[in-house]
């Protein structure tokens, strides 16, 4: 299949929709403006209290005649626009695909080489998040703002999350002899003389702390501000090269105190240095984590830095040695809880998982604000599709301003692509062209020959609570537009070898959750027995370790929640979760507007599903992590999820 790099079929028709655009853009600017400027978040009405010269006041009460005037001046010039772009749009492609083309050695056709579809098998990692970057006047009702800088800062701390190395945690206990799985939450690699991250074997044994030893050079914050380079390995060494770390027994059971960083440990946040947002989190303070570079990082997840005597600088050449220490792995690896039932751990986690795959993002409605993200991500992902749906009348019954506002990111190749709008959408949801996306991706081959691949739906369903008879509507669509498309793009020619697939997954927001009496209908719908939610016991019942996604919006900029460590640290708590994740609203009229007391731990409604049936014969697919992440805090209203599977082989394909 061809994948569509520009969203029209020639330059020509590109340099219409250009120009009609060009004279629309001043107008939809300055309406955006004048409408966020009447609707303050409670961060900047906290802003407000505390000027006493009222200067918001003074410039808004400036300004909007300004912007009045000018909304007037430009409005023939948008309507000729609009003439020209509306018809533009039955000729637009679905999609805008984006190949980075130098990533080196950690390109996507390298990694196809790493699994033959034989041995122990191989573990992929999803992600999925709804991160409501639309403009900043619609955001502003999610209590969100300063969508092109938040765009920006999230695709920095996803890029510098995922990018991590994945260490291995190996639990030294007198009552406890088995591994962990491959820890989610990674640590800072130490950074050889190249500037190229490395993972460094160490043997198991009984310690109080957890040490590490590697090649002198950059500090590991250099890296983890900055980002790995484009064309730089990621991780800088395969999976099976991953740290171990050994966690050992301490006397009292009490952990050791860390050391504080080195002078010069403590890196700056973002990649590439550039100008920072301005939302609350965009500038890090102390207690920030939301970036690997931020004092807090070093202090409470990361690696520390003891410099030695000479101040870190040693001997020069392959044997000098930094020595870094992480006795608070400890505690991390305490906030990795495994069920007595559960075959698989389950945490949140303040960073994005390492090695992640395959990201799936919501609600990226927004033009420019894409095309930032994009270009942060391509500094992680190879593959990206972006400004994905319709616009104007085309395909769907009514008029669409908005496009779907999905957003996929692989580190494998795309093999094919296909969109749907769902056509039952009703009120505001009918003005953005909601609907789904599909992707199969090649992840490896066999030693015959034969393509091994996935298959990744991303969605995003309908948002009125009252619409459950739409959402199971759209629910049947995804199953039969899902099943249309991978019998479309199966292959079993003896031109084309027989694919065979590794894994089967559905994920987005689906609006609704497993523990109100108002999603009932949804809670029962077929998709569940087809496919498998992993924080999911039944309908209406979840599995006691799963927490709600959706955040009470009012909360967003509390000091308690407003840094990934701290917003970790809050829904560890039946308290935090309780005051700041959304829960359904009482019915009665007495309760009118307190959160329902009942049973859940909040309002889970962004899924992540995985297939057991209908993959290759003799092949397994099961979970072996499931993460909610906090790295996120005060840039969305969401709750980021993560889900690693693994994928065993047969013997007979051996």
């Amino acid at each position: 299949m061809v994948l569509y790099t520009t969203p029209f079929p020639n330059s020509c028709l590109s340099a219409l929709h250009c120009v009609s655009w060009a004279l629309i853009f001043p107008c939809y600017w300055l309406v955006d403006r004048l409408a966020a400027s009447f609707k303050p978040t409670t961060y900047e009405k906290r802003q407000q209290a505390d000027d006493p010269c009222c200067l918001h006041l003074l410039c808004t009460i400036l300004f909007t005649p300004i912007y009045l005037a000018l909304l007037v001046a430009a409005l023939p010039f948008a309507f000729v626009g609009f003439l020209f772009w509306s018809p533009l749009q039955s000729a637009r492609r679905p999609y805008i695909y984006s190949r980075l083309e130098d990533k080196g050695l950690a390109g996507g056709a390298a990694l196809l080489g790493e699994w033959k579809g034989t041995g122990a098998g191989k573990s992929f990692c999803f992600a999925t998040a709804n991160l409501c970057l639309l403009p900043d006047s619609l955001a502003r009702h999610n209590n969100l703002f300063n969508t092109q800088a938040r765009a920006k800062e999230i695709g920095q701390r996803i890029r510098n999350g995922a990018a991590r190395p994945q260490i291995k945690i190996y639990i030294d206990s007198p009552t406890n002899t088995s591994i962990s799985a491959a820890s989610f939450s990674s640590l800072v690699s130490p950074q050889g003389g190249d500037g190229v991250a490395r993972a460094v074997p160490a043997s198991i044994k009984r310690t109080a702390s957890v040490e590490y030893k590697g090649d002198g050079g950059r500090h590991p914050g250099d890296e983890a501000a900055n980002g790995p380079a484009p064309g730089e390995p990621a991780d800088g060494c395969s999976l099976e090269d991953a740290c171990i770390v050994r966690i050992g027994g301490e006397e009292g059971g009490r952990p050791p105190e860390g050391d504080d960083p080195a002078p010069g440990s403590q890196a700056r946040n973002g990649a590439g240095g550039g100008p920072r947002g301005q939302t609350p989190n965009h500038n890090q303070r102390d207690g920030d984590s939301g970036s690997l570079g931020s004092p807090s990082a070093s202090r409470e997840s990361l690696v520390k830095v003891r410099a030695g005597p000479d101040g870190g600088n040693g001997e020069a050449g392959a044997n000098s040695k930094l020595l870094y220490k992480a006795s608070v792995v400890k505690k991390a690896a305490a906030r990795k809880r495994r069920h007595p039932d559960e075959a698989f751990d389950h945490e949140v986690s303040a960073f994005f998982p390492a090695n992640l795959d395959f990201l799936c993002l919501q609600e990226v409605f927004e033009k420019r604000a894409a095309t930032k993200l994009k270009d942060q991500l391509h500094g992680y992902f190879e593959y990206i599709l972006y400004d994905v749906g319709v616009y104007g009348c085309q395909g769907c019954c009514s008029f669409k301003c908005l496009n779907s506002g999905l957003f996929f990111a692989s580190r494998y190749p795309i093999m094919d692509v296909a969109y749907h709008c769902y056509p039952n959408g009703r009120n505001s949801d009918a003005l953005a062209s909601k609907g789904a996306l599909f992707l199969k991706v090649q992840v490896g081959s066999t030693p015959q020959d034969q393509r091994i691949v996935g298959y990744i739906a991303c969605t995003h369903l309908h948002a009125l609570p009252e619409d459950s008879a739409i959402r199971c509507e759209q629910l049947d669509l995804l199953q039969d537009w899902l099943a249309d498309f991978r019998k479309s793009t199966s292959s079993s020619s003896a031109a084309n070898p027989e694919e065979l697939v590794a894994f089967d997954v559905i994920c987005g927001d689906f609006n609704f959750d497993n523990c109100s009496s108002d999603d009932k209908l949804e809670q029962q719908h077929s998709l569940f027995t087809r496919y498998k939610d992993p924080c999911r016991l039944g309908p209406g019942e979840e599995k006691p370790w799963a927490i709600g996604t959706l955040l009470d919006t009012n909360g967003l900029y509390d000091e308690d929640v407003c840094t990934p460590e701290n917003l970790q640290k809050v829904l560890e708590s039946e308290e935090g979760r309780r005051e700041y994740l959304a829960f359904p609203t009482s019915k009665s009229p007495g309760q009118k507007g307190r959160k329902d007391l009942q049973k859940g731990n909040g309002r889970r409604i962004d899924y992540m599903l995985h297939a057991e049936e209908g993959l290759c014969p003799d092949w397994k697919a099961e979970v072996e992590e499931f993460s909610f992440i906090t790295q996120l805090s005060g840039l969305t209203d969401h709750l980021p999820v993560a889900m690693r599977l693994m994928v065993s082989a047969g013997e007979e394909e051996a």
